[in-house]
């Protein structure tokens, strides 16, 4: 999943309270200047809300994570190349007891299974950014 948490009365919006849990959560301070934008707000399944913030932290090899391990069990990227190929990328069908069926997108053969509400972000991340691609 990706860095998150309640919003504290200190922040004063959900970017700050977006850089704020990836300094906590990953040891990572992002510059408000590096904050690309906020997508749609999300419900999770909590009932919370949940507003992604998309930021650029530079590039991989110059990035020094000083993950919390109260909060943060592992930390793994998978390249924006293996969630645009086809093979890697897939969909999973849920139905409740209710009958309502819905489908949710998956991401495959990287070191985890990429699901859920983290599936949902990078989907979302990834028709922002190569539109005509994903």
């Amino acid at each position: 999943s990706f860095p998150g948490g309640r919003r504290d009365p200190a922040d004063g919006d959900a970017v700050a309270t977006a850089l704020r849990e990836t300094r906590e959560e990953l040891g990572v301070a992002v510059a408000p200047t590096s904050v690309w934008g906020q997508l749609r707000t999300l419900p999770d399944r909590h009932g919370m809300t949940v507003a992604p913030v998309v930021a650029s932290l530079g590039p991989l090899e110059a990035l020094i994570l000083n993950p919390n391990p109260d909060e943060v069990e592992e930390v793994f990227t998978l390249p924006l190349a293996h969630l645009l190929r086809e093979e890697n990328q897939g969909y999973t069908h849920y139905r409740t007891a209710s009958g309502y069926g819905y489908t949710l997108p998956v991401f495959l053969n990287g070191p985890h299974k990429v699901w859920g509400l983290t599936a949902i972000i990078t989907e979302l991340t990834l028709e922002l950014l190569v539109p005509g691609q994903y």
